[in-house]
């Protein structure tokens, strides 16, 4: 492109105006990559701070993060933003010790097998396995070498796969534990292909499905050999320095930013589109105004409930929306010396049915920047609520709401706590997409997707269009705020558009 067309481009992005709805991770990423580009970016938040399911909570001083603690190293999307931000030097992986299971009908807590892929064993007769399954448990897996392989696709429920290869043992002990606390879902509702892609294909090659994990087991090692790493990273100091880190970026890219502002509607005006945003009066501290912002494009990054009461009178297809598990995590600092050991290694899940809360992750067992910043304490975070189930903390106040969380981590960290040792806690709640390994729930975002950009100047992102997780996040917001973009500068024709 020669020079004047470069400055043509650049003087056309400059009298463009995008308004991005949401100031959470994939927000703050469209409106980067729109400002990148040298476009007028305001970005509206409704609450007091940016973050979305990246939040951190201060407990007695120690910092630590109330939501999302890493991320999936998958397709690097998520390193590459770090390294661009300059926190690089900030990356950790967590202790490779793993977790423990508890509430296996007649097993102790043990931990959670390895060499299995999402509590499917390769191995059933492994001794780490056994311990959770039995003999009987392992005797009736074997019988999965024994039978005709299925036909590639055949069986899309995760759940009805294991069962009828393995038996219920394998699936209601060690695979329902692993979906209820990865997904939030239960092992039947969970699409084989979507959580563990190419297994029905080496089940039918290996002749079984133990077979099946073991070859998928071998590919990933070799991967891993040629690109050696940890599955998940995380960041010393929290991932909300990420929200920091974009939103800093952003200001110096000239983007505007306000919190505290919660959009009432969106309307086409023109070729473009006008953003109603209610305001206190200054006269009538009682009385709300309305102050209107006009944009050339808008990018709606908000949760699924606000996303589609925006997009609802715009986008044809959007259909009706999924269920959505209500989560609740409750953050303690403790004063428990008993658990210096790590006694229950990095976290414990939990059996479903077994427990009133879902997992548990030991924060400074997992995290060594944890363990440094607690100076001698320890943090724990207790998860509770499902898909179909909602939390057990949600209708507590949150005293009450710490003693369960207290309780609970009592007992799946076997080591008596009593309330004495409860130093502070904290209590986060979310709204979780519907995940994206549901049965059905591919198709329903594809068609989501395909919706939403039939308007070459409205845009969405965010995890009920991508999949939870910033690795799926991250990328999802950058290519939808690059079409949008690019739909501004060159229009629809792919010809230099006119401001």
């Amino acid at each position: 492109m020669s020079d004047d067309r470069t400055a043509d481009l650049a003087a056309r992005a400059a009298h463009r105006h995008i308004v991005v709805i949401g100031g959470g991770i994939g927000g703050l990423v469209a409106a980067r990559e729109c400002a990148k580009v040298g476009m007028q970016v305001t970005l509206l938040e409704a609450a007091d701070e940016l973050g979305g399911a990246i939040r951190r909570a201060d407990l007695d001083g120690v910092t630590v993060d109330a939501g999302a603690e890493s991320y999936a190293t998958r397709g690097g999307y998520v390193r590459d933003l770090l390294d661009e931000l300059g926190l690089s030097d900030r990356i950790v992986t967590p202790n490779p010790a793993g977790a423990w299971l508890v509430g296996a009908p007649g097993a102790d807590a043990a931990p959670l097998p390895k060499g299995g892929i999402l509590g499917i064993p390769a191995n059933p007769f492994a001794d780490d396995v056994r311990r959770i399954i039995g003999w009987g448990g392992a005797w009736r897996a074997y019988v999965d070498r024994l039978r005709p392989p299925l036909t590639i696709g055949q069986e899309r429920s995760l759940g009805a796969l294991v069962a009828k290869r393995m038996g219920a043992k394998v699936r209601d002990l060690l695979v329902a534990p692993v979906t209820a606390g990865v997904y939030s879902a239960d092992p039947d509702d969970v699409d084989t292909e979507v959580a563990a892609p190419g297994l029905n294909e080496a089940l039918t090659r290996a002749g079984s499905l133990s077979g099946g994990v073991a070859q998928l087991l071998a590919d990933r090692a070799d991967r891993a050999k040629k690109a050696p790493g940890s599955a998940v990273e995380g960041i010393a100091g929290g991932m909300s320095l990420l929200v920091d880190a974009l939103a800093a970026d952003l200001g110096e890219l000239g983007a505007v930013i306000r919190t505290g502002a919660a959009v009432d509607a969106i309307a086409p005006a023109g070729e473009g589109w006008i953003v109603t945003v209610p305001v206190a009066s200054d006269d009538d501290v009682d009385a709300v105004q309305h102050k209107t912002l006009e944009a050339d494009a808008v990018i709606v990054a908000t949760a699924e409930p606000a996303a589609r009461r925006l997009l609802e009178s715009h986008v044809d297809g959007l259909g009706d929306q999924g269920e959505a598990p209500q989560i609740e995590i409750v953050s303690l600092l403790l004063h428990a010396p008993a658990l210096d050991a790590a006694p229950r290694g990095t976290g414990v899940l939990t059996v479903p049915g077994s427990h009133t809360a879902k997992a548990l992750t030991h924060s400074s067992a997992k995290w060594g920047w944890v363990l440094e910043s607690a100076g001698g304490r320890h943090v724990v975070r207790v998860s509770f609520g499902a898909q179909g189930e909602p939390a057990a903390t949600a209708a507590l106040d949150d005293d009450a709401a710490a003693r369960l969380a207290l309780s609970e981590a009592s007992a799946m960290l076997g080591v008596t706590l009593p309330e004495s040792a409860l130093i502070a806690a904290h209590r986060a709640r979310f709204t979780q997409s519907q995940p994206a390994s549901l049965i059905g729930a591919a198709t329903r975002r594809r068609e989501l997707r395909a919706a939403v950009e039939r308007s070459v100047s409205l845009g969405a992102v965010g995890a009920w269009l991508s999949g939870t997780g910033l690795a799926q996040v991250v990328p999802d917001a950058t290519a939808e705020a690059d079409r949008v973009r690019r739909a501004l500068l060159w229009g629809s024709d792919g010809h230099l558009s006119t401001p």
